[in-house]
């Protein structure tokens, strides 16, 4: 029991930090899209083409995130399930059968 709250202590810890270094990284490049923005000083067509840029980086980036985070709660809870059914299938395999007459 201890092994599995470590590891979710683990997971919980790389889930925040994902996060974190996902909106970190958002916000860079928030920031960068509108500090370009206004040193271009008005020119339409560029700073169209600053802002489609930083909106493709931060929503891909976020869709990977989520993404990659799906496939490994996915996996994480595909790999418990095996787990718990071996668990069972050995319990099963050690406990003897009784014949329906024996009295124990």
């Amino acid at each position: 029991m201890a092994k599995a709250v470590q590891g979710d202590g683990v997971e919980l810890a790389r889930a925040r930090y994902g996060l974190l270094a996902v909106v970190s990284s958002n916000l860079a490049i928030a920031v960068v899209a509108l500090v370009g923005v206004w040193r271009l000083d008005g020119d339409k067509s560029v700073i169209v083409g600053v802002l489609t840029a930083a909106f493709t980086a931060v929503s891909s980036m976020t869709t990977a995130y989520l993404g990659i985070k799906a496939v490994s709660n996915t996996a994480k809870s595909l790999a418990l399930d095996e787990s718990r059914r071996r668990r069972e299938a050995e319990a099963r395999a050690t406990v003897p059968a009784q014949e329906p007459g024996d009295v124990s």
